[in-house]
């Protein structure tokens, strides 16, 4: 492999919050992995086996992608958990509650 073939190591951040806590970790990837490869990479499979990538959806910077999406140097990768709830029902059990009802 010549020096021109070789991919170019970069450093992406790989984020996860569980219910009791939060792990960000920088992780160095050859440039044009996927995301799901970065994950796999992170060691965040392992360290939290609720994760189902069939079922967490991810993003990058808050923005929704593929697992098949390529990476680049400095993305943040988000794994989202599921929720727990409907949205707009809890944000009108909230609201009900500020009323004072």
């Amino acid at each position: 492999m010549s020096s021109r073939d070789a991919r170019r190591v970069v450093d992406v951040e790989v984020i996860y919050a569980a219910a009791t806590r939060q792990t960000r970790l920088t992780v160095p990837v050859e440039e044009g992995v996927t995301v799901r490869e970065a994950i796999r990479a992170s060691g965040l499979l392992q360290a939290f086996p609720e994760i189902d990538l069939g079922v967490n959806r991810v993003g990058i910077y808050g923005s929704l992608v593929t697992l098949d999406r390529p990476v680049a140097a400095g993305d943040r990768v988000e794994i989202y958990r599921p929720l727990s709830g409907d949205p707009k029902e809890t944000r009108r059990r909230r609201a009900l509650r500020r009323r004072g009802r």
